[in-house]
């Protein structure tokens, strides 16, 4: 609770507490009630409308310029920019004239629009690669975005863990070291960034060691599977939560960026291994996440059939804009 929440509270006649209710965002409500045997809890959520929006962006600087300029708000942006991070590096793959479409949600409660939801559909053209993506909920509630074909964007590690950086330093077993002065191989991938940008686990794995390690500075490295590791070093400081032995979530925050250790600025180190060799993290082949399952690829394919003609149409839309 923050200064300024509304905490709306029921008594009964005899002063005790029948229950109580706060809002948690503009649509969601906690509604607590006394009853027989306790207390009971219930989410309630308040009617609303959605209606469906579009972007429309070139790339001239950065993605989160070109979603700005597009009338995106941050969070959408950040939205994009995970949901092709498999396939995209940010911070290295980007060009000028790159460009994306993007269908969303917008929420309405009484006529009045109170926020964004999620993005329904989107299409990223990069170095003329084109990427579609669409988002799908399976019957029993989970929600993930697939290729037209049913193949999912979601891979097992992501390619970058840090959005919106640049690379400062790439993988080059010849590097002279900064500091140091002298030949050290270059085991990784430095992402420039602001003190303090988040740190994103690339996947699903156990906190193998967290703490300081020598030239790395403050350092998690996190075990997945039985053959692969991945090292975020020069950390600021540490996420909340994580500790050795704990077990992180693909796009959990587990730090935040920093100069600890031998470093000359701002920055994240990021190694990638592979039983125990270092690999390059920009050129290694990242294995992919399970396709849709085949019960569900019918109904998916009848879902996504209005994005498909919607992102046709902002096409026509772009081309017919650009030949004026």
């Amino acid at each position: 609770m923050r200064p300024g929440d509304e905490l709306r509270v029921r008594k009964t006649r005899d002063g005790r507490l029948a229950g109580l209710q706060i809002d948690l965002d503009e649509i969601r409500s906690l509604q607590i009630t006394r009853t027989e045997n306790g207390f009971e809890t219930e989410i309630l959520e308040a009617p609303v409308d959605r209606q469906h929006s579009y972007a429309i962006g070139t790339i001239n600087s950065s993605l989160f310029m070109a979603a700005q300029n597009a009338g995106l708000d941050d969070s959408l942006a950040m939205e994009l920019a995970f949901i092709f991070g498999w396939d995209i590096d940010f911070a290295l793959d980007i060009r000028s004239g790159d460009r994306f479409l993007v269908i969303y949600e917008e929420i309405f409660r009484h006529g009045e629009k109170i926020g964004n939801g999620d993005i329904v559909a989107a299409e990223f053209v990069n170095q003329g690669r084109k990427l579609q993506a669409f988002r799908y909920t399976t019957p029993d509630g989970r929600s993930q975005f697939y290729s037209a074909d049913g193949k999912s964007m979601r891979k097992a590690f992501l390619r970058t863990p840090v959005d919106f950086a640049r690379i400062s330093s790439k993988f080059n077993l010849g590097r002279r070291h900064p500091i140091l002065n002298r030949i050290r191989a270059h085991k990784g991938v430095d992402y420039a960034a602001a003190n303090g940008t988040p740190i994103k686990a690339a996947g699903n794995g156990r906190v193998e060691f967290k703490g300081r390690k020598g030239g790395y500075g403050n350092t998690i490295i996190i075990k997945h599977g039985s053959s692969t590791s991945t090292l975020y070093a020069h950390m600021s400081r540490f996420g909340r939560g994580i500790s050795n032995g704990s077990r992180v979530q693909q796009g959990q925050i587990i730090g935040y960026v920093g100069s600890s250790g031998l470093a000359t600025g701002p920055h994240l180190h990021y190694e990638f291994r592979v039983n125990g060799a270092h690999k390059n993290p920009l050129t290694v082949k990242l294995p992919t996440a399970e396709p849709l399952a085949k019960e569900y690829k019918e109904d998916f394919r009848s879902s996504i059939t209005p994005a498909l003609a919607q992102l046709e149409t902002l096409n026509q839309i772009r081309t017919a804009a650009n030949t004026r």
